[in-house]
Formats: C-alpha cells, structure tokens, sequence
C-alpha cells in the first residue's frame, strides 16, 4: 500500500511531526521506502513483519472472543493491545491451542509465526470457517 505522511497523521488524528518521526525509525529500520514529502511503501521486510502482526491479531483475538467468551469489541481492544507485546513462542502455542479448542484443522506441526509458510498454511487460512462459529 502506498500513501503519504499527511494522510497518514489525518487519519491516526497525530501531529504531522509524530509520523515523520515514526517514519524515519521505520525507514532506519528497513521497513519502509519514504523520502520527505513522498509516498510512504512498506518494504519486503516490512510486509513480512505487517502480515505477521495481523496473524498475531487473529491469534489472539479468536482466543479472547471464541475461547474466553469475551464481547467482540473489548476482545478487539484487547487484542489489538496484545499483539505487540506477545512472545512469539507464547503466540506459536497459543495458536496451536486455539485450533485445536475451536477444532478447526490441527496445528499439529512445527507452526512458527515466523515463517511465512506457517501463515499461508491450509491449516491456519481456515479464516471462512473462524468467521462462522
């Protein structure tokens, strides 16, 4: 996805100098490609890293939601709170535990968050039958 620095402070509702700042740490990190006033396109490392924060997101959201019964919108807002800070040994568990509480395909495997295989698995793009328990 390709955008600019002030579409990007419209719609986080921060100050212009806040995204140039966070944008310059993404660009040291290798993350982004952005030169000032240009479009801002996340790198391959930085879709890799992207794709992996929303696994991190499902994982925890279908815990908290289908698992622990907690209300959809304070189970987003939780998730959306632990994705970040999760161990990714933690979130390769509690994914294989998910799976195997909702009986969607076995996880059964060396499942890593890591690896981008283990993301597009059959076993874990079963995201149509998430959506209908």
């Amino acid at each position: 996805m390709i955008t600019k620095a002030t579409e990007e402070a419209n719609k986080m509702q921060c100050t212009k100098p806040s995204v140039n700042k966070a944008l310059h740490n993404l660009k040291n990190n290798g993350l982004i490609n952005y030169e000032i006033y240009g479009t801002i396109e996340l790198t391959q490392d930085g879709e890799k890293l992207a794709k992996k924060v929303l696994e991190a997101y499902d994982i925890v959201y279908l815990f908290l939601k289908e698992v622990l019964n907690i209300e959809e919108e304070k189970a987003h807002n939780e998730a959306e709170k632990i994705k970040s800070i999760i161990e990714d040994e933690t979130l390769n568990k509690l994914a294989k535990y998910v799976h195997e509480v909702l009986g969607l395909n076995s996880l059964n495997c060396d499942y890593d968050i890591n690896k981008e295989r283990c993301r597009e698995c059959v076993r874990r793009t079963s995201r149509v039958k998430l959506k209908e328990i």
